[in-house]
């Protein structure tokens, strides 16, 4: 009987034991699912390693422009920058050159019927609406004409059938945004031509997309990252959002699209200057949400980018190029002082040496200048800004397909609608490719 007694009192300390157990976890889970369902509290991003190709967009509410994005950053705090003490002025300009005595990116453009341009914008079947001016009423050709002729020498001039052996067997991608795309549906339309009907193809419009040349077994690539970090602006097509939110210290989703390529050509600069402010989501346990202004947002995204540049990048089997910004010819009073309009029927380029417009930020090209030199010889910069500000006759102002409706008020008032930010084709980005060209 003691036996059974003390065998009884042990079974029902193991019976309340699992009881206190299961009822533990059943409140545990309980408040589990209470704290994530609460909108005060959104769920934190998960942890994303730099050996890993997860994103952060996998669940739908982190899709770009999905509400996990504004909830996140719905009262964001100021970032306070880190300042490193002024940057060393240099003359950023007259340092990039082929040799000791050419300095391809200061010069003058000439008018040159004879040679440019290049390939004809109505012969090229891969050309944007956006770009195409001719095709959309642009009256004038003189645009087409002009050819850039740097100081103490000259370009090698374009021969596509050499390019076209420096591709063979790999990826050339340019990764940005629509500026970069045009720069790329001008090499496209560069290329194309002497490539037969039967052996070039272009893969759907969408993040990636290809021009394929079977015969040489290379790509010409874009892909869609106008912010160079992950953002809520990722998506090709719906990216027109009140706020532009990135992760300034994440990049592997893009990175995973790119990584392969064995020529690389980024460019980032206006996507940062359209609004006041930029939210920054940290991807970190506690979710800290900042605000910054675009050259702050930028310089993180700048080095977020660099970082994966100097620690990925392979110099034995990759060239990693950057652009420099493409200027804005907005105010036609920087070029002409006293007028009141923009880009709108300018027919010919700024004639004045060292022109410098307020669509090109100086503080901006400073910071791209420090980051590029600290990556030494494995980033290569392309710097079309200068010999791009003479090119106010360049954009397509009313001369293009526009997506939206133009009013009433904006068709009495052409300027007031008119796209001083692209650039025609055939036009100034053959000659950003031309410099590419030379330099590869």
């Amino acid at each position: 009987m003691h036996k059974w007694s003390r065998r009884r009192a042990h079974l029902f300390l193991l019976i309340s034991l699992f009881t206190i157990i299961l009822l533990s976890t059943f409140l545990s889970n309980h408040n589990s699912k209470t704290i994530h369902s609460s909108t005060d509290h959104p769920p934190s991003f998960p942890t994303h390693t730099t050996t890993s190709n997860s994103s952060l967009f996998s669940p739908n509410q982190w899709l770009p422009g999905g509400p996990g994005w504004s909830r996140a950053c719905s009262a964001p705090r100021s970032y306070r920058p880190r300042r490193d003490g002024a940057a060393a002025q240099r003359k950023w300009w007259k340092e990039r050159s082929l040799d000791g005595n050419c300095d391809l990116f200061s010069g003058r453009w000439v008018y040159d019927e004879r040679l440019y341009p290049l390939y004809n914008e109505s012969e090229c079947p891969w050309m944007s609406d956006q770009l195409a001016c001719r095709k959309h009423g642009r009256p004038e050709e003189q645009y087409k004409h002009w050819r850039w002729q740097p100081h103490g020498c000259h370009l090698k001039r374009w021969n596509a059938l050499e390019m076209l052996e420096k591709l063979r067997g790999k990826r050339l991608m340019f990764v940005g945004d629509s500026l970069n795309r045009g720069q790329w549906i001008s090499m496209v339309c560069l290329l194309q031509s002497v490539i037969p009907a039967d052996k070039k193809s272009m893969s759907p419009n969408a993040a990636l997309t290809i021009f394929k040349m079977e015969e040489y077994n290379a790509t010409v690539e874009f892909y869609w990252a106008p912010l160079l970090v992950e953002s809520n602006s990722d998506d090709p097509v719906n990216h027109r959002l009140d706020d532009r939110i990135i992760l300034p210290d994440k990049l592997l989703k893009h990175a995973s699209q790119w990584e392969n390529a064995d020529i690389l050509v980024f460019n980032s600069y206006l996507w940062w200057r359209s609004g006041p402010k930029i939210k920054l989501l940290w991807s970190r346990e506690d979710l800290i949400c900042e605000e910054a202004d675009g050259l702050d947002a930028m310089t993180l995204a700048m080095e977020t980018w660099a970082n994966w540049v100097s620690s990925r990048a392979d110099p034995r089997r990759q060239r990693v190029f950057f652009v420099t910004m493409s200027p804005t010819h907005l105010w036609s009073r920087e070029w002409n002082p006293g007028s009141e309009g923009n880009c709108y029927q300018e027919t010919t380029p700024i004639n004045i040496e060292g022109y410098w417009g307020s669509g090109s930020d100086l503080d901006t090209m400073r910071m791209v200048d420090n980051v590029l030199n600290s990556l030494g010889s494995k980033a290569t910069v392309i710097n079309i800004t200068q010999l791009s500000e003479y090119r106010k006759d360049g954009h397509p102002s009313i001369y293009r397909k526009f997506w939206e409706t133009i009013s009433p008020e904006q068709l009495s008032n052409p300027a007031s609608y008119s796209d001083c930010i692209h650039w025609c084709l055939p036009g100034v980005p053959d000659v950003w490719n031309e410099l590419l060209f030379n330099l590869l």
